[in-house]
């Protein structure tokens, strides 16, 4: 079974049944969550946990609690009070399916349910109270108000405006790196890993999350929107300042080569295989979509 077969069968096992007074609202959260992706966070954990020697079974409701918030994320995203996107992975937005009321209820929703698995006491048993509790933290800060949600209102209080470089980094180092971030360092809290194996974990994060952000800016001037799944040209179109915007397309890509490379480099601490972490770096910085 490979790694994204093992995450779905997990993740849509803590799929509510429909057959509820609530069945609108939970069909919107299905149809976002099996939207498919790459499911790079969760993959993330699962391999740093078994970097640290840690069982599939203790790591997988951490990495799908990390699915669960970055589909949270995606469907507040597309909302028109935010980006305003009608198609995400080729399919259209869920507020388009179910509107915006239960598309923002959906996200709502799967943030919570994020939080219940990481805390049932089936994980608990599994993981041990310590670990599930900093697993619980780390994502809690990661994703709220100094973290995602925080680079999203970093973004949206920059469009229409030339913004420098350095709020664009730490917008998306917010915006998009905080929840990869996460993902490393609860692997590695899911092994019982040291001090200096997490800071090596964080450090990998941050470097794969800019670079898998400046190849987004990347690729919204030079792919197509069939490549994609999605609009494209939308930073220009709203006037947005980007990495390609303000450096140009070649020094994007050497910060993609650069940050790529930091990434690679911060996994020697690790005495395991790091063979997996690795080409998962090099897939993100080659993709093309």
């Amino acid at each position: 079974m490979t790694n994204i077969e093992l995450i779905e069968k997990a993740l849509y096992g803590y799929i509510f049944s429909n057959d509820t007074l609530e069945k609108n609202l939970i069909n919107s959260m299905e149809y976002s969550l099996k939207a498919g992706g790459k499911r790079i966070r969760p993959q993330l954990v699962l391999e740093f946990a078994r970097l640290c020697g840690c069982e599939d079974k203790v790591a997988l409701p951490f990495a799908c609690a990390i699915e669960m918030i970055h589909t949270y994320s995606l469907i507040h995203d597309d909302l028109p009070c935010m980006d305003d996107d009608d198609m995400r992975r080729g399919k259209p937005s869920n507020h388009i399916v179910f509107g915006e009321d239960v598309a923002l209820l959906a996200g709502d929703a799967l943030q919570s349910l994020a939080f219940d698995v990481m805390t049932r006491e089936d994980t608990v048993n599994i993981a041990g109270a310590q670990v599930a509790s900093k697993c619980v933290n780390i994502l809690a800060a990661y994703c709220g108000a100094l973290g995602m949600v925080g680079g999203q209102v970093i973004d949206l209080e920059h469009e229409n405006t030339q913004t420098p470089i350095e709020v664009i980094t730490e917008m998306h180092r917010k915006k998009t790196g905080a929840l990869i971030k996460a993902a490393c360092e609860i692997g590695c809290v899911c092994g019982r890993a040291d001090n200096e194996k997490i800071f090596a974990a964080r450090k990998y994060g941050e470097a794969i999350g800019l670079a898998f952000q400046v190849v987004d800016d990347i690729l919204d001037v030079t792919a197509t929107k069939e490549q994609l799944g999605k609009p494209i040209g939308s930073d220009l179109e709203n006037n947005k300042s980007t990495y390609v915007s303000l450096l140009g397309i070649e020094r994007c890509r050497e910060i993609v080569a650069e940050q790529t490379q930091i990434a690679v480099d911060s996994l020697s601490v690790f005495a395991n295989d790091a063979t997996a972490l690795k080409d998962i770096a090099l897939k993100l910085k080659n993709r093309e979509k």
